[in-house]
């Protein structure tokens, strides 16, 4: 497969490497389906539409319907790919993924498509924040948060082997590629970014980057952090965790979602009960504003510094 294009940034689109990689899959697999919901632009999918025609179903705006489907083609020995922005394919067949796709142990790939605040100034109706809270407690789901183009291929490539269902989160934000040599992708385990003993970053997504660069910053003021990116959600690598907990003593969580019920609320769940430490949340606390993506990761402390000054505050409550 050929790698997804930078930008003259150096910035890559991981819908781009999604796009791609389903395309290569469907090649070498008469299995595999794409159902839309009018979305083949902004799903990235205009290529595996021109090459496999009679693979792809638009079932028009009707999220529920679209879920539906992808739980009937599994039914019947399909692999459907269900693509949609991640606001509406949770938001609004939250019913329909729980009874059809995860009770009912289908093996629907559900693809969120511009996840967290990609959509910026559209608005609260298309913030995507709560779906980790949402789908989360749906144990039968693997949920996964590739940080950059490459981790978004290789999670696509183990969701298209997996037997089950499995929810994607993408971002329609070019992200740059971590730079982590000799990367192996593995489902429910997190990836050490960077080794460190006074305090733990522990991010996925867009996020995971901006927390190497805020590493960078504690760095430059004597402070050793480990970075984790933790890709995979659901399940959460308990294992990654509660070793930062013991061998750092605080850790700080970033997300571009709701610090309820994601990344941030399970590490907590996870320490409280295991290795009561520190836990810092960095994310977004409710109800969004209007704003641009700059605005709002500025705003919410999304930022190299906010998170910096998050885990300077996790080492004062930890007593270092």
């Amino acid at each position: 497969m050929a790698a997804p294009a930078a930008t003259k940034e150096g910035l890559r689109d991981c819908r781009d490497a999604w796009a791609a990689t389903i395309v290569d899959l469907a090649a070498n697999d008469p299995r595999i389906v794409a159902v839309v919901n009018d979305s083949i632009g902004s799903s990235k999918l205009g290529g595996f539409q021109k090459q496999f025609p009679d693979r792809l179903v638009n079932v028009g705006i009707a999220e529920q319907c679209m879920v539906g489907v992808g739980a009937g083609l599994a039914n019947g020995g399909k692999i459907p790919f269900v693509s949609a922005a991640s606001c509406f394919l949770t938001g609004r067949s939250l019913e329909q993924v729980k009874a059809d796709v995860a009770y009912a142990g289908f093996n629907v790939k559900l693809v969120g498509q511009s996840s967290g605040v990609a959509y910026g100034e559209l608005g609260a109706t298309h913030h995507s924040i709560e779906d980790f809270a949402w789908l989360r407690p749906l144990t039968q789901i693997t949920v996964i948060v590739p940080a950059d183009a490459w981790e978004t291929a290789e999670a696509v490539k183990w969701a298209a082997g997996h037997d089950g269902p499995v929810y994607l989160r993408l971002s329609r934000m070019p992200v740059p590629d971590l730079a982590v040599e000799n990367r192996t992708f593995r489902p429910g385990k997190a990836e050490t970014l960077r080794a460190g003993s006074d305090v733990t970053l522990i991010a996925n997504g867009t996020i995971s980057h901006i927390a190497l660069a805020a590493s960078d910053l504690l760095a430059a003021e004597g402070i050793n952090a480990r970075v984790l990116n933790m890709a995979t959600l659901n399940p959460l690598d308990e294992e990654a965790v509660l070793a930062a907990a013991e061998e750092t003593g605080a850790i700080v969580t970033a997300e571009e979602a709701s610090v309820r019920g994601g990344l941030g609320g399970a590490v907590a769940e996870l320490t409280s009960a295991h290795r009561p430490v520190p836990v810092e949340r960095v994310g977004f606390p409710g109800f969004l504003p209007t704003g641009s993506v700059e605005w709002l990761f500025n705003e919410y402390g999304l930022t190299p510094e906010g998170i910096a000054a998050r885990a300077k505050l996790a080492l004062q409550r930890s007593g270092k």
